[in-house]
């Protein structure tokens, strides 16, 4: 295999495993109505997706650019952001992913896609009890995703997405910042080809 295809199938699983925790953050928070969600399965547990063309539509999109990204070794961290009705930032669900390695000889390995699989799984489950860890959110809430890039990367990814019509702009220090956050660990994962610390942030004046 070579590097450009290893670099592809670890973009894959990662930026797969991220819209999977997107829209299970979307269902286990409450921002929809249970009815617009499906469940399927994914890692070998059930997982809900949203059904709502324009929310799938974002996601994949974001999926997509992230894809990118991954690509270039240029992400350090993605955040799924929850805001209030009047857009502050009220929880903060962070993928933080570290030395993300471009050899994936071992992927031919049965036992080792098995326990990668394993590896996502637990913190799928972690992330679907994380509703009992946290606060109730006020109705209403929106969300956003923000990924943390290398600013080289960025400029770049921008001229990229405007080509096509998914463009991405800077979060201003408002929109990232929670009122007395306090810090809610969740799982981590260390893994050969990737490591991930999963954790939420929740301001602790959620209105």
């Amino acid at each position: 295999m070579d590097r450009g295809n290893q670099a592809e199938v670890t973009a894959d699983i990662l930026s797969e495993f991220v819209e999977v925790v997107i829209h299970s953050v979307l269902y286990c928070r409450g921002i929809y109505p249970q009815g617009v969600f499906v469940r399927k399965r994914k890692y070998n547990i059930p997982v809900q997706v949203c059904l709502h063309p324009d929310v799938r539509q974002y996601v994949s999109g974001v999926c997509s650019c992230l894809r990118t990204l991954l690509l270039q070794g240029a992400v350090r961290r993605v955040d799924i952001v929850l805001t209030s009705p009047l857009s502050h930032p009220l929880e903060r669900f962070v993928l933080d992913i570290g030395q993300v390695s471009s050899d994936v000889s071992s992927v031919k390995d049965d036992q080792f896609l098995l326990r990668l699989e394993q590896s996502l799984r637990a913190l799928l489950l972690k992330l679907n009890v994380s509703d009992s860890l946290l606060q109730p959110l006020p109705s209403a809430c929106s969300w956003t995703v923000h990924v943390h890039t290398k600013e080289s990367a960025a400029a770049d990814l921008e001229d990229q997405m405007v080509n096509r019509d998914f463009p991405w702009v800077e979060a201003e220090e408002s929109e990232q910042q929670l009122k007395d956050a306090q810090l809610v660990p969740l799982k981590s994962l260390n893994s050969h080809l990737f490591k991930i610390q999963l954790y939420a942030e929740e301001s602790r004046e959620k209105t």
